[in-house]
């Protein structure tokens, strides 16, 4: 194959920078939003009966698609494992294979539904280079906050422990405590503000410390948040591009990167 045509053949594909990626992806997200809805009108009964051809024909249309460039994708690149075997490499092909499952074993086409995973290529489209960097700034003010939070949460955890066993002593049987696991249950419940209402305390004390773990709850919630900002707004802002190596297919390069800070190899600009 042309060294030329592998290289166009990348920018399109892989370079949401460009116009022609751009469009390229545009082209993409379009088609599996129909894909994810033919599914959805699939599910009911009544459209299948009247409009079951054509959606199956959709479906095998957009699936020829993605076959192909799943195909393109791979010839494209210089070390096609460093794709395949990539987070969204592995989705593309996730995404591609439903149909063909569907023809072996029947009734598995709601599997489509994993295209909805593709939608993650948005970010490329849009080319929201301050959200990849800040994406990435989030993900290491949470590793290094890993710890606090651990520590917190294990607190959280006897807490909830301390509170149920004490709901279990206090309520009893009979106002639908049976043991410390369901009490435990209803405290952690409580205490995430979500509140089934399967569950009540009926007893003036046993009022009162459901209370106190309900407004204890609104501050469990902020420590982890102010911890991970902390932490957030410790990281520098490295501005980040959507570019693609040809050789490793390594991406978020910074802005101002000449070479991949993978392999080392020259970026087109």
């Amino acid at each position: 194959m042309p060294k030329n045509f592998r290289h166009k053949l990348h920018v399109i594909i892989y370079e949401a920078d460009t116009p022609a990626g751009k469009l390229f992806d545009v082209v993409l997200l379009i088609l599996i939003l129909i894909s994810i809805v033919a599914v959805m009108l699939e599910s009911v009964a009544g459209i299948k009966i009247i409009y079951g051809r054509e959606l199956d024909i959709i479906e095998w249309v957009i699936t020829a698609f993605f076959t192909l460039e799943y195909i393109a994708r791979i010839i494209s690149v210089r070390k096609p494992a460093s794709y395949i075997f990539s987070f969204y490499g592995i989705i593309d092909f996730l995404a591609m294979i439903p149909k063909y499952i569907d023809v072996l074993f029947p009734g598995l086409s709601f599997l489509i539904s994993i295209r909805a995973l593709r939608l993650l290529r948005v970010f490329r489209i849009l080319k929201l280079g301050r959200f990849v960097g800040a994406s990435d700034q989030l993900l290491t003010a949470l590793k290094k906050s890993r710890v606090k939070i651990a520590v917190f949460l294990f607190g959280v955890v006897v807490i909830c422990i301390i509170m149920g066993t004490m709901m279990y002593i206090i309520e009893g049987p009979e106002s639908g405590f049976k043991n410390i696991p369901i009490s435990i249950y209803w405290t952690i419940v409580t205490l995430t503000t979500v509140g089934f209402g399967d569950i009540t305390p009926i007893t003036p004390l046993g009022q009162f410390l459901s209370s106190l773990i309900m407004i204890m709850g609104y501050g469990i919630i902020a420590v982890p948040t102010g911890l991970v900002t902390a932490q957030f707004m410790q990281e520098g802002n490295v501005q980040q591009n959507t570019q693609v190596c040809r050789v490793c297919n390594a991406n978020r390069h910074r802005d101002d990167a000449e070479y991949c800070y993978n392999c080392g190899a020259h970026l087109q600009k």
